[in-house]
C-alpha cells in the first residue's frame, strides 16, 4: 500500500465531495429568511421515528421485492462501514496486517463479524440483481429508469466482488492458521487462487484495495448529483419531519401583514420553499411508489407526485448559481409546473402514505394554490364560485343560512341557542342542506341520537363551513376569517364535544381549529355509533342481508387513521356480509372529491376518479357500497349513475344501522 498516495486520493475526494456538499447547503438555506432553517422539537418522538422509518426502513416493504431488495442493500452497507474504515486505515498505515488481530486465532469478534459481513455481502449482491431485473427487465412505470440507477448498482456489486476478492487473495498472503470459519467466502476464493504464482495473488489483493477504495470515494462524489443524494439526506429528512397531524396544513401566519409588506401568500418561486421542504426535494428517491398510487396519476391526469418533485429539484439545481446569488426568479406556475398538475391533487395523502422518506407532495402543492389564489385570482370558475358561496353565505353550495335546517324538516332538531348545556354539539355540515343522500343520513342520525337518549343540539340557522373547502383551495384568508367565526361562535356556547357526519368537517375541527384558539374533543359519527353499540346503548336486531364493501374516506382513514370503528359498526348489524376491496384501508383509492376536487370537474385525463374506484369497489361482487362521507357519497352515486349496467346501493353506517334498529323508520 502508499500512505502518501492514499492520502492524496482521500484529500482529493474528500475535498470535492466538502465543495458540493458546502453548494448544496448554501441552496439549501435560501428561504430560510434569516430564521433557523429546521425547527427540533419533541426529540424523543423524533428519535423514535427516525429509528423506525430510516434506519428501520418501515415503509419499504409495503412493496415488497423491492423493500427487501432495497433493506438487504441498505443494511449491508452499514455491515460493511467497518470493513471501508479498517481499508482506509491500512492504506494510510501502509500495514497489511492492520485489522487482522480482530481475525487472528480466531477471535469470536472477528469471526462473527467476517461471518456477518460475508453474509451481507450476498444478500447485497442478491439485492443489486433483484433491482437489475426490475429496472432491465420489469420496467415498472412509478420507476425513474436510467443510466444512472443501473451505473450505481454495478458499482455496488463490483464493489462487493472486490471485497472477497481482497478477502480471498489476503488469506491466501497473510493468514496461515488453518481455515476461518468467520469469512467462508474468502476462504473459498483463497482455495480456488492459493496455487497462483505469488505476485499474481498480490496484484488480486491488491486489486480489492484500491477497487473498493476508489469506488467507496467515486461512490461518495456522485451523490450530490444524484438521486442517491437521498442516502445522505434521507435520515434529516425523517429525523425533521412533520410531527403535526396529517390533515393540519401550517396556517400562514399575520395574512393582514404580509399583506401590507407585499410579502407572498403561499409559494410563487422556488426560494420560497423553506429549507424543509428542499431537503424534501434533495431526498426523493424517485422510486415512483407516490405516483403508483395517486388517483389523479391512475386516471391519466397531468399529475405525478415524483414529477413533481423532479421538476423542483431539476429547477433548483439549474438555477443554484443565480438562487445563491439572489437573482430574479420565474414563477413557479406555469413556467416550471403546469397549472393541470397543481389543481388535479384531491389532497388524499396516498403521495405521503407511500413515501418511504416521509415526503409530502401535496403540501406542496397546496402552496402553489394559495398564491394563485389569494395574488393571482387564477384558479377554476367553479372553485370561485365555491368560494363565493362560502364567504356570501358560509356554504360552497351557496345555501345560505335560511335554508340550512330544511333537512330537518317533519323533526324535532333541538337548537343550541334554544336549550341549555348538551353532551354533544352535532355539527351538521353543509351538505344536507343541498344533497339528498347527505340529508338522509343527517336525519337517520337524530333517530339514532334520540333512541339512544343523547342530550345533543344542533347550531341551526348559526352553522357555518367550517372553511375546509377554501383551505384546500388555497383561500388561506377565507379560511381564517370563517375559522375564527365558528370557533368565536363555539366557545361562546362553551362547547367541548363534536359530533361530525362529514370526515372534511371532523379533520377542520379536530387538526386545524386548534391553531386559532378552538379545542374541542371531536368525534367521527362512526366512533360515535361503534361506542353505543359496543356498550349496549343502540341494539342492532334485525338483519340486514347484504354484501356490503367498505369505501374509506381519504380524510377518515388515510388522513386519521380511523379504519376500524366503521367496519366494527358495520359487523355488528346481523346478516351483513362484509367484504373488502382489495384497494381498502391506507391504500383505499380516493373518491376524488377531496382537495376541493368536489366542486370542479376531473382535470383532463383517461378516466374520472370516481368511476375507477367505483370499478373497483364493485368487483367485489357486493349488492351495497358503504362509506361514510357526504363527498364521498356523491362521487359513488354519481359514478354508479354513470354505469347502466351497475344496480348497487350507496349508504351511510348510520343508516344501516337504524334500518336494523328500527327498519319502518330508516326512510324517514
Amino acid at each position: 500500500m502508499s500512505p502518501i498516495f492514499t492520502a492524496i486520493l482521500m484529500l482529493a475526494a474528500v475535498g470535492v465531495f466538502a465543495v458540493s456538499a458546502w453548494r448544496r447547503w448554501r441552496l439549501l438555506v435560501i428561504g430560510a429568511g434569516g430564521k433557523k432553517p429546521f425547527v427540533c422539537d419533541r426529540l424523543g418522538e423524533r428519535v423514535r421515528g427516525t429509528l423506525q422509518l430510516a434506519f428501520g426502513q418501515k415503509k419499504l416493504t409495503r412493496y415488497r421485492l423491492a423493500g427487501l431488495a432495497h433493506k438487504a442493500i441498505f443494511f449491508g452497507f452499514l455491515v460493511l462501514l467497518l470493513r471501508s474504515l479498517i481499508l482506509f486505515t491500512r492504506g494510510f498505515l501502509d500495514d497489511p496486517g492492520f485489522g487482522y488481530w480482530l481475525f487472528d486465532d480466531g477471535t469470536v469478534f472477528g469471526n462473527i463479524y467476517g461471518l456477518i459481513k460475508d453474509i451481507y455481502v450476498v444478500l447485497v449482491l442478491i439485492g443489486v440483481c433483484v433491482f437489475l431485473y426490475l429496472r432491465v427487465i420489469v420496467k415498472p412505470k412509478r420507476m425513474t429508469l436510467g443510466v444512472e440507477g443501473i451505473v450505481i448498482l454495478l458499482i455496488i456489486g463490483v464493489m462487493m466482488v472486490a471485497d472477497v476478492l481482497y478477502d480471498g487473495a489476503g488469506i491466501v498472503l497473510y493468514q496461515s492458521n488453518g481455515p476461518m470459519w468467520g469469512e467462508p467466502l474468502g476462504e473459498l476464493l483463497s482455495g480456488a487462487i492459493c496455487g497462483l504464482p505469488e505476485p499474481l495473488v498480490v496484484s488480486l489483493w491488491h486489486a480489492g484495495f484500491w477497487i473498493h477504495v476508489v469506488l467507496v470515494l467515486l461512490f461518495l462524489n456522485l451523490l450530490p448529483y444524484s438521486k442517491h443524494f437521498h442516502i445522505i439526506t434521507a435520515v434529516p429528512n425523517v429525523f425533521f419531519r412533520n410531527l403535526n397531524p396529517r390533515g393540519r396544513l401550517a396556517p400562514i401566519e399575520d395574512i393582514e401583514g404580509r399583506l401590507e409588506r407585499e410579502e407572498t401568500l403561499g409559494i410563487r418561486k422556488i426560494s420560497e420553499i423553506p429549507p424543509k421542504g428542499l431537503l424534501e426535494l434533495y431526498s426523493c428517491t424517485e422510486c415512483g411508489r407516490c405516483t403508483d398510487q395517486c388517483p389523479a396519476t391512475r386516471t391519466g391526469k397531468m399529475l405525478s407526485p415524483k414529477q413533481l418533485m423532479i421538476d423542483l429539484r431539476s429547477h433548483l439545481y439549474d438555477n443554484a448559481s443565480a438562487l445563491v446569488h439572489g437573482s430574479d426568479e420565474v414563477d413557479l406556475v406555469p413556467t416550471v409546473i403546469d397549472p393541470e398538475v397543481i389543481w388535479a391533487c384531491t389532497t388524499c395523502g396516498a403521495c405521503e402514505q407511500e413515501c418511504p422518506v416521509m415526503i409530502p407532495p401535496a403540501a406542496r402543492i397546496i402552496d402553489m394554490r394559495r398564491h394563485l389564489v389569494q395574488e393571482c385570482g387564477e384558479f377554476p370558475e367553479p372553485l370561485q364560485e365555491a368560494c363565493q358561496g362560502m364567504e356570501m353565505v358560509g356554504s360552497p353550495y351557496g345555501v345560505g343560512p335560511e335554508e340550512r335546517m330544511s333537512w330537518a324538516d317533519g323533526l324535532d332538531v333541538p337548537i343550541r341557542a334554544d336549550v341549555g348545556e348538551v353532551d354533544v354539539l352535532f355539527w351538521v355540515g353543509c351538505a344536507p342542506a343541498t344533497d339528498e343522500r347527505s340529508k338522509r343520513v343527517a336525519r337517520s342520525m337524530v333517530e339514532l341520537l334520540n333512541h339512544a337518549g343523547i342530550k345533543w343540539a344542533v347550531l341551526g340557522h348559526e352553522e357555518s363551513c367550517t372553511g375546509d373547502v377554501a383551505r384546500r383551495i388555497g383561500n388561506e384568508y377565507l379560511f381564517q376569517m370563517m375559522a375564527e367565526a365558528n370557533i368565536e361562535l363555539l366557545n361562546g356556547y362553551g362547547t367541548t364535544r363534536i359530533l361530525t357526519i362529514c370526515p372534511h368537517c371532523f379533520n377542520t375541527l379536530q387538526n386545524e381549529y386548534p391553531d386559532f384558539g378552538g379545542h374541542y374533543e371531536v368525534v367521527h359519527h362512526t366512533e360515535f355509533l361503534a361506542d353505543l353499540v359496543s356498550r349496549g346503548v343502540l341494539k342492532p336486531e334485525t338483519p340486514i342481508d347484504r354484501t356490503v364493501v367498505y369505501h374509506d374516506s381519504c380524510y377518515l382513514g388515510r388522513i386519521n387513521e380511523i379504519y376500524d370503528p366503521p367496519r366494527t359498526l358495520l359487523s355488528a348489524i346481523p346478516g351483513v356480509n362484509l367484504v373488502e376491496a382489495e384497494q381498502s384501508r391506507d391504500r383505499g383509492m380516493c373518491c376524488g372529491a377531496g382537495g376541493a376536487q368536489m366542486f370542479k370537474e376531473d382535470e383532463p385525463g383517461t378516466e374520472r376518479i370516481s368511476e375507477a374506484r367505483f370499478q373497483q369497489l364493485t368487483t367485489t361482487g357486493a349488492d351495497t357500497i358503504c362509506t361514510a362521507c357526504p363527498f364521498c357519497m356523491r362521487m359513488m352515486t354519481d359514478a354508479s349513475a354513470a354505469d347502466s349496467s351497475s344496480d348497487v346501493d350507496q349508504v351511510d353506517p348510520a343508516e344501516m344501522l337504524l334500518e336494523s334498529i328500527a327498519p319502518r323508520r330508516s326512510r324517514a
